[in-house]
């Protein structure tokens, strides 16, 4: 990344302006404790007692009163409209995996464009924070232990192919598209592996996997590089 207006090599929080409470926030906090308010995100990161590292926006929802308490060295206004918020922060801040929170819940609108935006920077890991689950566009081998009966649902982005272990349903060679075939509600047996062949899945598991997930990315884990496509099948990835 050239010029990330964030560079760290611990894991980010990334605060946006949707529903958010201070349970989210403290779970986060524990595990990716610089936090970046993300426009509008400001008014929760303020009303949590936080002062973020930098606020990142269009700035059309963080009000004036609430700038007004941030050094303007801090406040980094992205003023192009082609992108959302969340996109705008996730592709200036350099660390290993953020995590989301503030993007899920509230309106679906925003929801979808935030699972977009994990697609399109799939080279940057974000674990988006929800209600019961997190979210996280499935990296291309990872393990969780998991217990048996949790639910493990997959959301193809685009047609892609994978191969599991430890799954009630096996996905091997199923030709997932969003269009034809969808994996949502499996469930565990118990540790569950998953070898992912393009960027393009969505991961949705229960919540208390926040932890394993930021882990994975931030201990060195498979992911995604820069250029990988989305659309195009890879070969089956060696165990």
């Amino acid at each position: 990344m050239s010029n990330p207006i964030i560079s760290s090599s611990n894991p980010v929080t990334l605060l946006g302006g949707g529903q958010v409470s201070v349970r989210d926030i403290a779970d986060a906090l524990t595990i990716a404790p610089q936090c970046v308010a993300v426009d509008g995100g400001l008014v929760a990161a303020q009303a949590a007692g936080l002062s973020p590292m930098a606020v990142i926006g269009d700035m059309d929802s963080a009000p004036p009163e609430a700038l007004a308490r941030v050094p303007l060295a801090q406040q980094h206004r992205v003023s192009e409209q082609q992108s959302t918020d969340f996109d705008k922060a996730l592709r200036h801040v350099d660390a290993p995996v953020t995590v989301g929170v503030g993007f899920c819940g509230g309106r679906v609108d925003h929801q979808l464009a935030a699972f977009h935006t994990l697609l399109v920077h799939a080279d940057r890991p974000c674990v988006l924070l929800a209600q019961n689950e997190v979210i996280v566009l499935a990296p291309p081998q990872v393990t969780l232990e998991m217990s048996a009966g949790d639910v493990v649902s997959l959301f193809p982005l685009v047609p892609v192919t994978g191969r599991s272990r430890g799954l009630e349903w096996p996905i091997d060679g199923l030709p997932f598209d969003p269009a034809q075939f969808v994996g949502t509600s499996n469930k565990a047996l118990g540790r569950v592996e998953l070898w992912i062949d393009a960027p393009g899945m969505l991961l949705i598991v229960p919540r208390r996997f926040l932890r394993p997930l930021v882990g994975h990315f931030a201990q060195g884990g498979a992911r995604w590089p820069v250029h990988a496509e989305p659309h195009k099948h890879q070969p089956p990835l060696s165990e």
